[in-house]
């Protein structure tokens, strides 16, 4: 199992001696590899993540809903897992797919092994995958349905016909409103702020404003960078309708980040936008929320081929020429053809051109595709929460 191409075939093929998972993609082609974590089987989206750190940051962003990791950096484990780098409570993502064994940790911040980790929060994950392979595949021929299993013995047998059959039946992202299966039920505060190697995470206790944050899968490093800023955070549910915000008297509202298709989470989320914007309220959103603030204001979204996940994504700012490197993870995206007049578009990805960021003319509200907490990093795009409370004390 050391050459990679042992590790993977087509449904042709025979099972690779030591081989207890596999994963079998709609069209029948079948990656075997080694199974760690849980035993079972997990069906999604495979998609794939570029970053080189930042692995359990990954795995707990709760925009990957539905979805099932290929990592395409082989040595993941090489840093362990611990309760400061998580952002999330419980994992959204379906499993994750990984070229090496599991590296054993060699980092002092680390409290427990990576595969320990996957156990306890429940998720399958297959390691010896011809990922060079399997991300070609994606890049290809677009983010495919697949399942995959973790037998937990080679001597099991697999059925991979009744794999292929389940990815088969698998209806996909698009229509799904996977943001209500991640949002808070109930609104909260928080006020965890930016960390230290000395101090770990520091408390807000002096905020100056008042910002609802809107979650539609929101990263815990969202709220710790809006609380940094210096604002008072109050977390509500993505279905949270607009009377019930305002009646919350906030100087300013976030929209988070999050799972699924725009268009989907849009039934509920767009009336709600569209009575903050007409209420001139301070708005800033990102990702899944950039998505909602975009079709609030007449623009459409649109499936990607494959998606945009990594940590080295470059971004211009139209207004500046400055390039920020920034953190993705997305896989619809605002169709630039669709902005009505009275929006500016004014960051655009240098990868492959795509909306990355617009502001509404005429009020005080903006949204960026990326992730600008950069958990994982970098760390270029922190000015927008600082952008963001200089406009809502301009707006005060």
């Amino acid at each position: 199992m050391s050459d990679a191409k042992t590790a993977s075939s087509t449904i042709h093929d025979a099972r690779p001696p030591g081989c207890d998972g596999a994963l079998v993609l709609a069209d029948g082609t079948v990656f075997w590899g080694r199974g760690a974590g849980i035993q079972g089987v997990a069906l999604g989206e495979i998609c794939f993540n570029t970053s080189l750190t930042g692995y359990q940051e990954i795995l707990t962003d709760p925009s990957y809903a539905g979805q099932i990791i290929t990592f395409t950096f082989p040595h993941i484990g090489n840093v362990g897992t611990n309760p400061d780098d998580t952002e999330s409570l419980t994992p959204a993502v379906r499993g994750c797919i990984l070229r090496a064994d599991i590296t054993d940790p060699a980092s002092w911040r680390s409290s427990e092994h990576l595969d320990a980790w996957l156990k306890k929060n429940n998720l399958v994950a297959l390691t010896g995958i011809d990922t060079r392979r399997l991300t070609r595949r994606i890049r290809d021929g677009g983010a495919p349905i697949g399942a995959m299993i973790n037998m937990g013995r080679p001597d099991e047998t697999i059925d991979i016909p009744a794999l292929k059959e389940m990815a088969n039946s698998w209806p996909g992202l698009e229509g799904m409103d996977l943001a209500k299966e991640v949002s808070c039920t109930q609104t909260y505060a928080w006020d965890q702020a930016d960390w230290s190697l000395k101090g770990g995470y520091a408390t807000q206790t002096d905020p100056e404003y008042h910002v609802v944050a809107v979650d539609f899968g929101a990263k815990h490093n969202i709220l710790r960078c809006l609380a940094a800023s210096g604002c008072k955070v109050t977390v509500v549910p993505g279905h949270t309708t607009a009377d019930e915000i305002l009646g919350l008297k906030p100087d300013g509202v976030f929209l988070s980040n999050g799972p699924g298709d725009p268009a989907a989470t849009g039934v509920y989320a767009v009336p709600m936008i569209k009575a903050l914007l007409d209420a001139n309220m301070p708005t800033f959103g990102i990702c899944l929320g950039h998505q909602m603030l975009c079709l609030a204001v007449g623009a459409k979204s649109k499936k990607m081929h494959m998606g945009h996940r990594g940590a080295n994504h470059p971004v211009k700012d139209l207004a500046t020429g400055k390039i920020e490197i920034t953190s993705q993870n997305h896989g619809f995206v605002i169709d630039a053809d669709t902005l009505p007049s009275g929006i500016t578009l004014t960051h655009t990805s240098l990868f492959d051109g795509t909306l990355e960021g617009i502001s509404v003319d005429g009020k005080p509200a903006f949204s960026v595709q990326y992730h600008p907490e950069a958990s994982p990093g970098p760390q270029d795009s922190h000015y927008l929460f600082e952008r963001f409370v200089k406009m809502i004390a301009e707006n005060a």
